[in-house]
């Protein structure tokens, strides 16, 4: 679901902002009081949830923040292919996630870019995203995450997370096409398994890229990223790996039954034609001898005779027999 409560404003580029405590919890801040910040006590910091397609963002970054114009271009842009970078003492980031937005489909997925100094993240999203508000309402229950590094690890964990649920739903329709009649509806299962399969292609294509971003910032993160969230990092990278080859596996097992079912309904009408080859073989002499007999022209033995008839249809089953006996000897039935 989407909070409610994340569009109240589009007067200025803020969805909300917190300024965490040190202890796991949080304050909220509004965006006047965000202006300028700097810290008050030892061990705040301050998170901006910012909606990066609203007006003079960009220039809002390079102005507040002393953000060069590449990087500002690159927080506010549309691209979003997952990546991750050092710079100075910075650390920025773009990270995808699962879109569980009303009428979106799994391997819709969205975007969020971040930046960090370690006293200050700005966090920009285009479309809402569940993970940040997640985080919020852990920080405000007193429960959150401590500092900056802190916030990125569970940031990037909850999104991979989350893609557990799309690969356990593709799971659970797998084993139920499994389990189905496959001649009662064989194109809908034909249909669902390609679905299946553009899935498990979307997630990858769009999640592998995350597997080297998330290693970037273990690998090269700034000093203010503590060797604890370097940890964290490493056991999202893992999950992240194990998802990935679920995934993959998913991929795998609806290739082996679309195989199947498609072996199956080229056996289907294999068959189908393989019995009327047949019955036109049987049929065939069949046909030849009545249409001979049939012919209307003079000197055609048996026209006067009243038994001809019962003598033609006697000879007909002796044929047809004599076919069923050949058909059979030569096992073609």
């Amino acid at each position: 679901m989407i909070d409610a409560t994340e569009e109240t404003s589009t007067e200025t580029p803020l969805l909300f902002g917190r300024v965490l405590d040190g202890n796991g919890g949080a304050r909220e801040i509004t965006w006047d009081e965000a202006q300028g910040w700097a810290p008050q006590a030892p061990g705040e910091v301050l998170w901006l949830h910012l909606c990066r397609n609203r007006e003079g963002v960009q220039k809002w970054l390079e102005a507040e923040l002393q953000m060069p114009e590449p990087t500002a271009e690159l927080l506010t842009s549309d691209a979003n292919r997952p990546r991750a970078f050092r710079d100075g003492e910075t650390l920025v980031a773009t990270l995808r996630g699962i879109n569980f937005n009303p009428g979106a489909q799994p391997e819709d997925m969205i975007s969020m870019q971040l930046w960090c100094d370690g006293d200050r993240l700005i966090t920009l999203r285009r479309h809402p995203m569940q993970t940040p508000r997640e985080v919020m309402a852990m920080l405000d229950r007193g429960h959150g995450p401590s500092d900056a590094g802190a916030t990125i690890t569970l940031l990037a964990e909850l999104l991979i997370t989350r893609m557990s649920q799309s690969i356990v739903d593709m799971n659970h329709v797998l084993d139920d096409l499994e389990d189905e009649d496959p001649e009662k509806d064989p194109e809908g299962m034909l249909g669902r398994i390609s679905t299946i399969r553009r899935n498990c292609l979307s997630l990858k294509r769009h999640m592998a890229p995350q597997h080297e971003a998330l290693e970037q910032i273990s690998r090269d993160s700034p000093d203010w990223f503590e060797e604890e969230d370097r940890r964290e990092i490493a056991e999202s990278i893992a999950r992240l790996r194990r998802y990935l080859d679920d995934i993959d596996i998913s991929k795998e097992s609806a290739v082996v039954l679309q195989d199947e079912l498609r072996a199956r309904s080229l056996a289907s009408s294999e068959h189908a034609t393989y019995m009327l080859t047949i019955v036109a073989g049987i049929f065939l002499p069949l046909g030849f001898l009545t249409g001979l007999l049939g012919i209307n022209v003079g000197g055609m033995p048996g026209m006067e005779d009243p038994d001809a008839f019962w003598l033609v249809v006697g000879l007909c089953l002796v044929l047809f027999v004599a076919l069923i006996v050949t058909f059979r000897r030569l096992r073609w039935l």
